[in-house]
């Protein structure tokens, strides 16, 4: 199988050739990644797919190629302090490893903290041609041989808290309904406008999502996500799958998510990414779900990856792929973006043992 027929039959419930894999990286694992492979690239690595020459993803054997529309891509860009274009204040922070030094960038200033500024507020365009050059030429060059996602994730509530503040925002949804549903609007709308035009290109996926749990379970309750989130979601699903029936739809969230699975599925989700090992029984997800989702991710960033052995790597690619992967619906791959403080040993036996690994049948 290429790496399109191999994802294609995972995401129908059929047995592919070995199990498809997707990894992502933050720049500065990109650049470790980079010299070990002695692949000459120069730019900043954008882990979403913004910008990429997708050399990396090519050559470690990778079946989806990414590529991003939207506010994600504020969260890697140049400088240490920086405003994006829709005016959220950045800092990046350094953190040390024994690998060298890295950065997070963190949110510092939000432009609709004072909601006097909300209903006139005017986010970027969604229909700039130039956002698009890039899904243009990777489904031009690549959609023969790879399964291409459009990412429009930080769909909703995350773009929505860094416009007005997480503190803020959650008392909106409290006390503030109408505030909530305003801020909401600003980032959906753009979303979706950007989703359906990648869909209009031809991706084969488009992943949505918004980091909405912990690690003990929500972030916010159910019920404040069936009021808020659901109901746009369930719009956005359909609007995209009226433009092309075939296409898939993931959804992205940290944390423990459990208690709104159900409701996905009813919406017609048909991914779940990233399935974190350290809060999620993956055993009860496969058998309560796995007849009508797929999963993509579930190799964990949190310990496995960065500190376990390669041995124990390997025996997490093969033990998600006799779980999660029974009869197909398996995407491989890290919960997070691989971290600069993951040895390359460990990087190396995960791609390995899944390359290698036939799929049971």
């Amino acid at each position: 199988m290429n790496h399109r027929e191999r994802v294609q039959a995972a995401l129908s419930h059929a047995i592919p050739d070995r199990c498809p894999m997707q990894i992502s990286f933050t720049p500065e694992f990109a650049e470790r990644l980079r010299q070990a492979l002695h692949i000459e690239e120069t730019g900043l690595h954008n882990p979403h797919g913004g910008g990429n020459s997708y050399l990396i993803e090519r050559f470690i054997d990778e079946d989806m190629l990414l590529t991003s529309v939207g506010w994600a891509n504020s969260y890697y860009q140049a400088g240490d302090d920086y405003v994006d274009e829709w005016g959220v204040g950045w800092r990046a922070q350094p953190y040390r490893t024994r690998y060298g030094v890295g950065h997070y960038t963190e949110m510092v200033e939000h432009p609709l903290a004072d909601e006097a500024k909300i209903f006139s507020y005017r986010p970027p365009d969604p229909g700039r041609p130039e956002l698009y050059h890039e899904a243009e030429w990777m489904i031009a060059a690549f959609k023969a041989e790879y399964w291409i996602v459009g990412v429009t994730v930080t769909t909703m509530f995350e773009t929505a808290w860094a416009l007005r503040g997480l503190d803020q925002m959650l008392m909106d949804f409290v006390t503030r309904a109408d505030l909530a549903d305003a801020l909401l609007e600003i980032p959906y709308q753009y979303h979706l406008a950007a989703a359906k035009k990648l869909v209009e290109l031809g991706v084969d996926m488009i992943w949505i999502g918004d980091d909405v749990g912990m690690q003990t379970g929500m972030l916010i309750s159910p019920r404040t996500w069936r009021r808020f989130l659901k109901p746009r979601m369930a719009e956005m699903i359909a609007q995209l799958k009226a433009i092309n029936p075939q296409l898939k739809v993931a959804y992205h969230s940290d944390g423990n998510i459990r208690a709104i699975i159900p409701e996905l599925v009813e919406i017609g989700l048909d991914v779940l990414n990233p399935v974190q090992p350290a809060c999620m029984d993956l055993a009860e997800l496969k058998r309560s779900f796995g007849d009508r989702l797929c999963f993509w991710g579930s190799m964990d960033e949190q310990y496995t990856m960065p500190f376990g052995s390669p041995s124990d790597v390997k025996e997490e690619v093969l033990s998600r792929i006799d779980v999660l992967g029974k009869d197909g619906g398996l995407i491989l791959g890290p919960t997070h973006h691989v971290q600069l403080d993951t040895p390359m040993e460990n990087f190396s036996s995960m791609v390995d043992t899944i390359r290698q690994t036939p799929y049971p049948s």
